[in-house]
């Protein structure tokens, strides 16, 4: 990480190469981390049916208010079906450590929100640090705290709590593979700087 001036974020971004020709996001399983230890965007793995086109946007626009933002693409979870189900989804502990360096997450989903709810579960199951969601399908707080996720105004039952994670901002309609509205894009800046602000 270097800074040029105050508004400059040069960021070593690949452990290797990038997926696919003239990819521009890093191999799954890679962390591109910022000076600081501020924000960290996370992305499913690459692939067919992840296409992590938004993500990039995201996180230049949110650098460029000069918020230190790193991104992690996830190992597992390229979203493949197997047998006509469901695609498999994990997370490796190293992930969750990963992730729960900086102050904040944003995490980004994409269109079928029963496999994303889901997705949701296994990473809070150890994530312990505020987060914002963004989506392309409609959800809302009470969908994730069904799972046992505590959310900024749906709380689960004690019992079924997954971890001290908390979902404090939503941002739905971010269609995957589309370059982002600019519409979306302040209304996620808006909400990452509010929840930078109550944890501050």
């Amino acid at each position: 990480m270097m800074n040029f001036d105050r508004n400059t974020q040069v960021v070593d971004c690949r452990l290797g190469i990038s997926h696919g020709k003239g990819g521009s996001l890093a191999r799954a399983g890679t962390l591109s981390q910022a000076g600081k230890l501020d924000v960290v965007v996370v992305a499913m793995g690459s692939g067919r049916r992840h296409v992590t086109k938004p993500i990039c946007e995201i996180t230049y626009a949110i650098r460029r208010e000069n918020i230190q933002t790193g991104v992690l693409v996830l190992y597992a979870g390229t979203g493949y079906p197997e047998s006509g189900t469901m695609g498999s989804f994990g997370i490796d502990p190293k992930e969750i450590d990963q992730i729960n360096m900086h102050k904040m997450a944003i995490i980004h989903f994409g269109n079928v929100r029963n496999h994303f709810v889901k997705k949701a579960r296994d990473i809070f199951s150890g994530v312990r640090i505020p987060a914002v969601i963004i989506t392309q399908a409609l959800v809302d707080f009470e969908d994730f705290a069904k799972v046992g996720i505590k959310t900024r105004y749906v709380k689960p039952k004690e019992k079924d709590q997954l971890s001290d994670g908390v979902i404090m901002n939503l941002v739905n309609g971010v269609t995957r593979g589309d370059a982002a509205s600019r519409e979306k894009l302040s209304e996620i800046i808006v909400k990452v700087k509010e929840t930078l602000g109550q944890i501050q």
